[in-house]
């Protein structure tokens, strides 16, 4: 690995554990400053490893998530939502034509029927068909990030589980103590997990090419 990737890596790495520490500790300061930075970090140590471009998208698209999510004007969700969806996008460009079991793919419907069924009633009027929307695409993204292999599909599974944290709160769900906490920690872990399995397919098929 280059210097300059492990620097970058670290760098990641240590914006995450302020960001978590931030949390814990209820420093709200702390989050808003090392939240902003998380994407970029992991974006550009992708780079550094040579990652394909739907790939920087795709982190690039959670860092405008992550931005719009820390305001409270108006249309922010909604918007942050709208980022997040683009870059999930990006991740199914990335994914292609691979191949993932069938089974699983009933799995995860089951998984999105239940939770939108159970949901509905407690989410918002205006919020219903987008967030409806939004949770098909992010479903389809964790599905199909298995086709890459254990770490991908590990990381589209927490990816999945770090927004039904969010859309409880938001149905007004019973949650976790310290309930930031756990959505960004399963969040940083899925797109770190997204990122190194992409590029472990990514450096398995150039060595098959060889």
């Amino acid at each position: 690995m280059k210097a300059s990737s492990r620097v970058l890596l670290a760098a990641f790495v240590l914006a995450a554990a302020v960001d978590l520490v931030s949390l814990l500790a209820g420093a709200e300061s702390g989050h808003r400053i090392a939240k902003p930075l998380l994407m970029p970090l992991l974006a550009a140590y992708a780079v550094t490893r040579g990652a394909p471009r739907p790939l920087t998208l795709a982190l690039l698209f959670g860092w405008g998530g992550d931005v719009l999510l820390l305001s409270d004007a108006d249309g922010a969700f909604l918007a942050g939502m709208a980022s997040f969806a683009a870059g999930h996008v990006c991740y199914l460009v990335l994914f292609g034509r691979r191949r993932t079991p069938p089974a699983l793919g009933v799995l995860y419907a089951a998984t999105l029927t239940g939770t939108v069924v159970l949901l509905w009633p407690g989410l918002p009027a205006d919020l219903r068909v987008p967030v409806a929307g939004y949770s098909l695409l992010l479903t389809a993204m964790a599905y199909r990030a298995s086709s890459l292999g254990l770490l991908a599909g590990a990381g589209g599974a927490l990816f999945l589980l770090s927004d039904t944290l969010i859309a409880t709160g938001i149905a007004d769900w019973p949650r976790l103590p310290v309930p930031d906490f756990w959505v960004m920690l399963t969040y940083i872990a899925a797109q770190y997990l997204l990122t190194a399995g992409a590029l472990r397919a990514m450096y398995g098929e150039r060595r098959t090419n060889v």
